[in-house]
């Protein structure tokens, strides 16, 4: 992502310090290109010695702590002082689309949508708060070069490219109703064991994931600012066709062909995967502690949550709950 380079070193805004902080960052494997069979998958065309990827497993796990103690971020607020808000993270969406066919039938249960009433009352977000784009425009770049469907829907072209989607599920709990993320993911899993056994490289570029992120409490307590009550949903790919933010750990860097491992997870690599948003939608933003000139956060917003809405209409999403209720009482 261009907007918030790794090789800065220098935070300069509450914005850019929150998007780091939100950024999962699960543990990298390597895969050998002699294991390609192994992949099963028809998007990784990588000419490199080896194929990096992450496990959904793992993604989970880096939620664990946040879902049970929250996520802390610095805000610098307008009278000079600082404050660590922290957030609660749910799962607001995900879909997950692979090259499985279709052709064997499944269960309507197969695909899971939460039943409970959509919430929109304004009122529940303070009860909570009193008790976290290039991406997508690669996927349609590629889809365009070789057709000329409009989409509307998606074209039996596009599920060649974007594969069949295997799962879903849209949160529609009101905030104050819904369990931890964590909790939310091995509950999903009974019935779709795929949430935890699955890998990056198993899935089409059209796997994705929404995380919304409320404000809880602030550290040292002060009276209520509305700046602070600002709520976040932000977008993040799951496929390893958009992997490449790599992290190193240490330098201790033991390849499986090296060892003579056979294909599959080598468990001394200690490189991590950065998925970093790549949309972002605000409720409640007022002011312009979230809107720093200098930084550019005011276009950076605009560009993420126009990125955001791309990523839906072209996948032809229209229940995403969370989404639609941010949109309805817009701020950015």
């Amino acid at each position: 992502m261009w907007w918030w380079s790794s090789s800065s070193t220098k935070v300069r805004s509450n914005l850019e310090r929150f998007l780091r902080r939100i950024t999962p960052k699960p543990p990298s494997f390597s895969l050998p290109q002699s294991c390609e069979n192994d992949l099963n998958s028809l998007w990784i065309q990588e000419s490199k010695d080896e194929i990096e990827y992450f496990r959904l497993s793992d993604l989970w796990d880096s939620f664990d702590e946040l879902s049970a103690y929250g996520l802390g971020s610095k805000v610098d607020l307008n009278n000079g002082e600082s404050v660590m808000q922290y957030y609660v993270p749910y799962l607001s969406a995900i879909q997950i689309y692979t090259n499985k066919s279709p052709a064997i039938s499944r269960n309507q249960s197969d695909v899971v949508d939460c039943e409970s009433e959509c919430w929109s009352d304004d009122s529940e977000i303070e009860k909570l708060s009193r008790s976290m784009s290039s991406c997508s425009s690669k996927i349609w770049d590629s889809v365009s070069d070789d057709s000329g469907y409009e989409i509307d829907g998606i074209s039996s072209l596009m599920r060649d490219k974007l594969g069949h989607i295997e799962f879903q599920y849209f949160e529609s709990a009101k905030p104050h109703l819904r369990v931890p993320l964590t909790a939310k993911v091995n509950e999903l899993a009974e019935k779709y064991p795929g949430l935890l056994t699955l890998r990056s490289v198993d899935l089409s570029p059209a796997s994705w994931m929404a995380i919304a992120w409320y404000p809880i409490y602030h550290i040292p307590s002060r009276k209520t600012d509305k700046d602070l009550l600002t709520c976040f949903l932000s977008y993040h790919t799951l496929s390893s066709a958009f992997q490449g933010n790599l992290v190193e750990g240490d330098n201790r860097t033991t390849k499986a062909m090296e060892k003579g491992t056979l294909c599959g997870d080598d468990e001394s690599e200690t490189k991590r995967v950065s998925l970093s948003p790549f949309g972002l939608v605000t409720y409640k933003l007022q002011g312009d502690l979230w809107g720093n000139q200098e930084s550019r956060d005011q276009e950076r917003l605009v560009y993420l949550r126009s990125a955001a809405d791309s990523w839906l209409k072209q996948l032809n999403v229209h229940d995403h709950h969370d989404y639609n209720f941010f949109s309805m009482n817009k701020s950015f």
